[in-house]
């Protein structure tokens, strides 16, 4: 009765040493026609942990199993709302410690009210909240005494974005993850989606300074969601050259993938 929306391949190969499993994780469809259309990231890893979980998923989904607990992905309908929510209200705890939360979303669409509760919870303490929404956001930024340090902003341009990153400041310890799905009621509580953990510091690192960074500094296919519930255009400073995320993007990775051996 559920909607399998994770996008994940597990690949496991006779080696000279036994069995090894590879695994890729993605948040875009395995769909020649959007991928040319689509912008969105994936992940190629043999980390074990990572490995145990897909095989455990796949094995419920071919009803060889049942599995609830797992060692990093969060997934639905099973823990993955909870696992979220928990993670935001880590970041609350350390922002009240340090002073100096911080959480950046990139997703498709924002519905599920605990996590727009969550998020309003975030901001009444004090943490920074970033969130890039492409399409449908139920939250209200920049309201005073409730939502003051959230924005909220929609690229739109050449390529329709589509990557879900979760990152999370975590004291300066970045924690960044990635996956299908979005922060909606349908997605945590009527689909199979996987959310799973970028632990490679050097892809992550990258997720979160150059990719995230670079959506935030977009001023050519950018609208800020404002408190009364409208956009505004997003442009460049006075004097400043205008930023075009997607084009800037397309140019970085023409120069070649970004990483090294799977991690």
């Amino acid at each position: 009765g559920l909607k399998t929306h994770c996008k994940l391949t597990l690949v496991v190969r006779r080696e000279a040493d036994g069995l090894h499993r590879y695994v890729h994780v993605s948040t875009g469809n395995y769909n020649a026609n959007t991928a040319r259309l689509y912008e969105d990231v994936g992940l190629l890893t043999a980390n074990p942990d990572i490995a145990s979980d897909v095989t455990d998923l796949f094995n419920e989904l071919t009803g060889y199993a049942e599995h609830e607990q797992y060692r990093t992905l969060w997934v639905a309908p099973d823990t993955m709302r909870q696992r979220l929510l928990a993670a935001i209200e880590r970041e609350i705890e350390k922002h009240r410690e340090n002073g100096n939360g911080h959480l950046i979303f990139k997703f498709n669409s924002l519905v599920d009210r605990r996590t727009i509760r969550a998020l309003y919870a975030a901001s009444h303490a004090g943490v920074k909240i970033d969130l890039i929404v492409r399409g449908i956001c139920c939250l209200r930024p920049g309201v005073p005494g409730w939502s003051e340090t959230i924005r909220v902003i929609s690229v739109v341009g050449r390529f329709l974005e589509h990557s879900r990153i979760y990152a999370f400041r975590n004291d300066g310890e970045w924690e960044i993850f990635i996956g299908s799905a979005d922060l909606m009621e349908r997605n945590f509580d009527q689909r199979v989606e996987a959310i799973a953990p970028v632990f490679d510091k050097t892809l992550a690192k990258h997720l979160r300074e150059r990719v995230l960074d670079a959506y935030l500094r977009d001023t050519v296919n950018t609208r800020e969601l404002q408190p009364d519930g409208s956009y505004k255009r997003v442009g460049p400073e006075k004097g400043a050259k205008p930023f075009d995320v997607q084009a800037w993007l397309t140019a970085e990775y023409r120069k070649g993938p970004v990483g090294g051996p799977l991690v």
